[in-house]
């Protein structure tokens, strides 16, 4: 969800125009993630009477070229006055409490002198007993908004105590918050500097400097005295993302390497917004405050140490590995478009280096070293939200044959609701295309408490999913900009598959059948780029479809997940109604739907579900039903029941839902952009849902 960016110049000169260009570009980076406003603040140059710096805010509601026409049409504001040492801050808001407004955007004030200006992304849940507080000390407030309780009470803490730092001064502050959050603050008082921290939605930190960095890590303080000095490194229990913490350095502090070395920081909620500046980054954790000094320091704070939990004593500087033209759409109109055909790369880039084909082996490095505890466990449970549980969904039967184990799938946020029992000998593995996603991580988080062995599949390294894992999957899909998931949920579906495989390896029983899976991811990456070849023909089903209200899609086996993911992606792109059916459930409700008006699409594969599917493609013809079928070349019989056929080519029967999954997701792609939809933002929706 909302997106926020920070940056901080430090011995640096940049003209204010290059500044606010930096945020705005950030903040155009991060558009998919989903919003619905965008603002900024940067300093506005001394006060005329007062002589103090004072903070400019500018912000509107609608998207980030709105905000920017208004950035270029002020004169006073854009021009070339040049700052050697500045902080600049924006955000893109998805609105959660009061509608999109200019004064429901952010960054929020403290006051009408703007002493104190925060962005956030999150959800504050005790923001009405703050708020009263606040009311009674004489605070009047703008807006509807959770947020702006956070620069009230920041205020309110200085007014107390002006002698505290900047950072102390967070610190007092998020003590009485609860809730979600990651924020980025700066202050009139404060020129020069930035404090950011978070709880439960992402950030991270991006450096660059003109000389080479004289460190990798910079340690943790914490506010407690007797746990200032920094605990002996461990190995964290995790096959995503490893500790390495030998030979780290003792500072108390990053600085620059030395007294007028230029440095820059970027504060982000996502690495798309920094990746043209610089790669070198570090992913801070819950409750970590990074604070970045008017001297060019920046230093990572805790108010306490969890000593049960023996938490790393610093925090890594990494190396992104993510290039600027892979958040570019290319020679595409929509990212959306471009990542549907990028599904021949994606799916290739999940296997690469895992299938050996040869040899009928797959190797899976982030959980070699748990499969014995894995292949013990009581039962293996499969947690997600959205298109992720689809993927889950398309494959439980083959993890169920090929385990042999008890496979639950798990919408999170139900999950959580149930309070369902878990147990030390349970695999629990969280799927997740950003590793954000917050019912997810919170279903994880119950999980680990209750001592389940936790395996996290996700498309993002660094995200709190991966780092909170015992182990995992990296599925390497690439980066993923279309908020509608696409190349995520095949490569998930690979990856699970790769999963099943790897715990059969030991089965006798299961030769064949693994060679006849291998043999079909081989061949995989070729068949995706044959169904690919479909696009005119689903564009001209399209044209047919865009006016319709509703449409129901149907099938069973394991193409029931391509119903769900089918339907799903129309809802979100095209706003029509649109419902996945089990087809063995036809008879039991949906039939009642059925005429010639109402558009039907059924996926019709020769697997031992065949002829059960059949059964329904007559049911839905003797009703005056025309069905859209979706099957395998050459299948004339289906093609013969068929208002309009797709031919897809034949694979192994638990790789057919890949197949079958593209030609839904081409005509929802289609019928949105007939229809005049946002493609690549749908309406109310966001990348990363971090709230509840």
């Amino acid at each position: 969800m909302c997106g926020i960016f920070a940056y901080i110049n430090h011995l640096v000169p940049r003209k204010r125009r290059e500044v606010l260009e930096f945020i705005l570009n950030a903040l155009h980076r991060m558009e998919y993630r989903g919003y619905d406003s965008a603002g900024l603040a940067v300093d506005s140059g001394p006060d005329s009477t007062t002589a103090q710096d004072t903070i400019a805010i500018i912000k509107a509601p609608g998207k980030v070229k709105v905000l920017e026409q208004e950035v270029r049409d002020n004169a006073k504001l854009f021009d070339d006055l040049i700052f050697e040492n500045h902080c600049g801050i924006g955000h893109t808001r998805w609105a959660t409490h009061g509608p999109p407004s200019a004064v429901n955007s952010h960054p929020h004030r403290s006051d009408t002198e703007n002493e104190f200006v925060v962005v956030h992304n999150g959800i504050i849940t005790n923001y009405k007993d703050l708020k009263k507080y606040l009311e009674g000390h004489g605070f009047v407030f703008e807006s509807e908004t959770d947020t702006e309780t956070i620069p009230k009470l920041i205020k309110h803490l200085y007014d107390i105590h002006p002698n505290m730092s900047f950072r102390e001064l967070v610190e007092e502050a998020i003590q009485q918050i609860d809730g979600a959050f990651a924020l980025a603050i700066k202050s009139k008082h404060f020129p020069g500097e930035c404090v950011a921290t978070r709880r439960g939605s992402p950030l991270l930190v991006g450096i660059k400097s003109r000389e080479h960095l004289t460190t990798d890590y910079i340690p943790v303080m914490y506010g407690d005295a007797k746990q200032q000095t920094p605990s002996p490194p461990t190995k964290k229990r995790n096959g995503m993302q490893g500790d390495g913490l030998e030979g780290r350095d003792s500072l108390t502090e990053f600085r620059p390497p030395s007294e007028r070395s230029q440095v820059e920081y970027f504060f982000a909620s996502d690495a798309a917004a920094i990746v043209e500046h610089t790669n070198r980054v570090l992913y801070l954790e819950d409750d970590d405050v990074a604070y970045v000094t008017c001297e060019g320091g920046l230093s990572i704070h805790r108010i306490k140490r969890d000593l049960d939990n023996n938490e790393p004593s610093s925090r890594e500087i990494t190396t992104l590995r993510l290039e600027l033209q892979q958040i570019m759409k290319g020679n595409f109109d929509y990212f959306m478009q471009k990542e549907i055909f990028e599904q021949t790369e994606s799916v290739f880039n999940t296997m690469r280096g895992r299938v050996f084909y040869d040899e009928s082996r797959v190797v899976l490095g982030g959980i070699k070293y748990f499969l014995p505890e894995i292949r013990r466990c009581r039962r293996l449970l499969l947690i997600a939200c959205g298109t992720s549980y689809h993927s889950a969904v398309a494959t439980r039967q083959l993890l169920e044959e090929l385990t042999e184990l008890p496979v639950t799938i798990e919408l999170a946020s139900d999950f959580l609701d149930r309070a369902t029992p878990i147990f030390r000998d349970d695999v629990c593995m969280f799927i997740s295309q950003s590793g954000e996603t917050a019912d997810t991580l919170n279903a994880l988080r119950y999980c680990k408490k209750r001592g389940a062995l936790i395996m996290g599949i996700t498309n993002t390294v660094g995200s709190s999913i991966s780092r909170e894992s015992a182990c995992g999957i990296h599925i390497n899909a690439g980066p993923e900009i279309g908020v509608a998931s696409t190349k995520a949920y095949t490569s998930q579906f690979i990856s699970l598959v790769l999963f099943g495989l790897v715990m059969s390896e030991d089965r006798m029983s299961f030769v064949e059948r693994r060679k006849e899976i291998i043999e079909g991811l081989r061949r995989l990456p070729d068949d995706i780029a044959q169904v690919l070849k479909l696009d005119s023909k689903v564009a001209a089903l399209a044209q047919e479809l865009y006016q319709q209200r509703s449409l129901l899609v149907m099938g069973r086996g394991f193409n029931f997940s391509t119903c769900l993911e089918g339907a799903l992606k129309i809802k979100e792109l095209t706003y029509m109604h649109s419902e996945g059916i089990l087809a063995g459930e036809l008879k039991h409700g949906p039939l009642a739907l059925v005429d010639k008006g109402l558009p039907i699409v059924m996926v019709v594969t020769r697997d031992k579900t065949f002829s059960k599917c059949m059964n329904a493609v007559h049911e839905v013809k003797a009703r005056e039903g025309r069905p859209i079928i979706i099957g395998e070349v050459d299948d004339k019989e289906t093609q013969s029941y068929a208002y309009r056929f797709l031919e897809v080519p034949h694979t192994v029967d638990c790789l057919q839902g890949i197949l079958t999954v593209i030609p839904l997701q081409l005509l929802s792609f289609h019928i949105a952009v007939m229809r005049g939809c946002n493609v690549d933002c749908p309406r109310n929706l966001a990348k990363s849902v971090t709230v509840e």
